[in-house]
């Protein structure tokens, strides 16, 4: 598996990928979530063009999984990141964070954030187990504060979350 920038051809393909991760989401009994339409390809070539997506390629070359990241007070947020099923459980979800965390060193960034379902067994258990920690209330910078008001506006917040920290 290679971690790269993605390409404008690619961003389709990202979006398939992201309906096809979020089909778990059903048998949890988050069918809304599994429905979910991927992000727009205008909003994924934003990323692209600001070097802020990354594609995790198999093999010929094509993504199965891919990361959204934009800096946020003074840490490299992680907006989204997608593994395709097939690819599920081989690591490549913690590649890319890892590629997010040094490219976020680089950028003199002192830590990743992320918001996320705390009680979806690959969503906040599985980043605890990568070293991210719960941020309680009174710890969120004015930016993930903003980024919790956009998605509880999104119905998000139906389900349990929590932003996760964790420093470089």
């Amino acid at each position: 598996m290679r971690i790269r920038p993605a390409t404008p051809a690619e961003l389709p393909a990202l979006q398939d990928i992201e309906r096809a991760a979020g089909v778990p989401f059903r048998d949890v009994g988050m069918p809304e979530i599994a429905d979910d339409e991927p992000p727009a390809l205008d909003v994924l070539e934003r990323y692209r063009r600001k070097g802020r997506c990354w594609v995790a390629a198999a093999e010929g070359d094509q993504p199965a999984a891919y990361l959204l990241a934009e800096p946020v007070d003074g840490a490299l947020h992680i907006e989204q990141v997608s593994v395709h099923p097939r690819a599920a459980r081989r690591g490549v979800g913690r590649a890319l964070l890892a590629h997010a965390a040094d490219r976020a060193r680089e950028e003199g960034l002192t830590a990743l954030t992320l918001t996320t379902f705390t009680e979806v067994p690959w969503n906040a258990p599985y980043y605890a187990r990568l070293g991210f920690r719960p941020l309680r209330g009174a710890d969120l910078t004015p930016g993930l504060r903003a980024i919790r008001a956009t998605e509880a506006g999104h119905g998000l917040d139906r389900w349990p979350r929590v932003c996760m920290r964790k420093p470089l």
